[in-house]
């Protein structure tokens, strides 16, 4: 009786304290973007949001502040990256889940976990020393333009490499949702292999898939130093994916000497920070929307 009475008590203990952790990071988040908005205060009463954001004049000096630029940027680079990173995981990770051996298998997973760890100065280094004359001497001439290197297209592909790993691991796990024995009822039918992926392990693992790409889409969006070494940092609007250009988070990485002294320069950044932060919070709230609703759907098909 006693026993029993002990792990009620602890259990009762342990629910609070996990109220009190939840509680403290919920409140940690609302206080981070209120400090945002007060802090972002002062640019928007000298500025609209629609002449900071529409506007491709950025001069800190002369009081200019438009962030057009290193929006488009910030759109291209991921959106690019995306497309390069999505498909190549998704089917990378069909092939670890269903196709490579067990005996090989848990040794690449471990290997793709130790690569979403790696820091992203690391990935950016790569980069200048193997993407970056890659995109100047092959693919650049391929496409008939001459570029430096340091551009869009080059960002896009680091970027793409740093997605690779979150999207492969979660993406793997859901693939592995599906019991084996309903797996091999269906093969019994004579399903192929392939069948047996497009018609159930996709619409089974289909909300974790979707997960891992909303998940890499905020790595990607806020993603800063691989970014900042290898897309040139140049505030223009882009002519081409082989032109340098410029990220949100690029900026804050480019000023953050001088936003200390300036007042109004300091508030335009924060203001870049609360944009990247509105931004990956939708993006992380409406996965879970679309991730809960495609369950519910799946579950009663």
């Amino acid at each position: 009786m006693k026993k029993q009475n002990t792990r009620i008590i602890l259990d009762k203990i342990f629910k609070c304290l996990m109220v009190i952790i939840i509680s403290a990071v919920l409140l940690f988040i609302i206080a981070l973007l209120i400090m945002l908005i007060r802090r972002s205060q002062l640019i928007l009463s000298r500025y609209t949001i629609w002449e900071l954001l529409f506007s491709s004049d950025w001069d800190p000096d002369k009081g200019l502040y438009g962030f057009l630029p290193a929006v488009t940027g910030t759109f291209f680079v991921t959106v690019l990256s995306l497309l390069i990173a999505v498909p190549i995981s998704i089917l990378s990770a069909v092939y670890i889940s269903e196709y490579m051996p067990s005996t090989i298998k848990s040794y690449f997973q471990t290997f793709i976990d130790v690569l979403a760890g790696i820091p992203s100065v690391v990935f950016g280094l790569c980069a200048l020393l193997v993407l970056v004359p890659l995109t100047r001497d092959v693919i650049g001439p391929l496409f008939g333009v001459k570029t430096t290197g340091m551009c869009v297209f080059t960002a896009a592909l680091v970027l793409a490499a740093m997605v690779f790993p979150v999207i492969i691991s979660i993406t793997v796990e859901s693939l592995g949702i599906l019991p084996v024995g309903l797996k091999e009822q269906f093969l019994s039918l004579g399903a192929t292999k392939w069948q047996l992926i497009e018609t159930v392990l996709f619409r089974a693992a289909g909300p974790g898939i979707i997960s891992g790409i909303i998940l890499g889409f905020g790595r990607a969006f806020g993603e800063t130093m691989a970014v900042v070494m290898v897309i040139g940092n140049k505030n223009i609007l882009i002519p081409s994916l082989f032109s340098p250009g410029q990220t949100l988070p690029g900026i804050i990485v480019g000023s953050f000497n001088e936003m200390m002294s300036v007042p109004e320069h300091q508030s335009a950044l924060i203001f870049i920070s609360l944009i990247l932060f509105v931004i990956v919070l939708f993006f992380n709230i409406l996965a879970n929307i679309i991730k809960n609703r495609l369950k519910s759907r799946w579950r009663y098909e």
